[in-house]
């Protein structure tokens, strides 16, 4: 699944492409660390939008800038090719600035989504989509599921009671 994970020019090219033989194409984008059943549904939900998805993932680097020092959990090559098993993502996208705008900006989705901790008006990307004549869709989040919801059980069931 590897063959998924694409740079910058040419997932541009492919993008390109695509929409000219007149395919949807759909962009969303996160941390994905630590992956579940609230990312596996709100990936089915975005791919169901469009005819191709396309997943930006922030960067080891970029992950640390938003989120603190102690993450990510999962390096960005394996956050990488765990989205890339999966069937309803098409193509996986790594960037290291800390929004997504450059790379929104350079292949301009179709379909920009975002989790419902976002608005339309707050979210990364709407101008550039929405004046290519796109759309911006917020879909929404499973409660209590997120990786900082599971990192803090693993803590509290694992930590030494003395």
């Amino acid at each position: 699944m590897k063959e998924k994970i694409k740079e910058r020019d040419i997932l541009r090219k492919i993008v390109q492409d695509l929409k000219a033989k007149g395919k949807r194409v759909v962009f969303t984008n996160g941390c994905f660390d630590l992956l579940h059943v609230g990312h596996i549904r709100y990936l089915e939900k975005a791919r169901m939008l469009g005819d191709v998805l396309v997943v930006g993932i922030n960067s080891d680097q970029s992950v640390r800038a938003i989120k603190g020092p102690r993450r990510p959990i999962l390096p960005e090559e394996e956050r990488a090719e765990i989205l890339s098993g999966l069937g309803c993502v098409d193509y996986v996208i790594l960037f290291d600035e800390s929004t997504p705008l450059e790379l929104i900006t350079t292949i301009q989705p179709g379909v920009l989504v975002k989790g419902g901790d976002w608005s339309k008006e707050t979210t990364v990307g709407r101008e550039v989509v929405e004046g290519s004549g796109g759309e911006v869709v917020i879909l929404p989040l499973i409660d209590g599921s997120s990786s900082s919801n599971i990192i803090e059980t693993i803590l509290n069931r694992y930590e030494k009671r003395t």
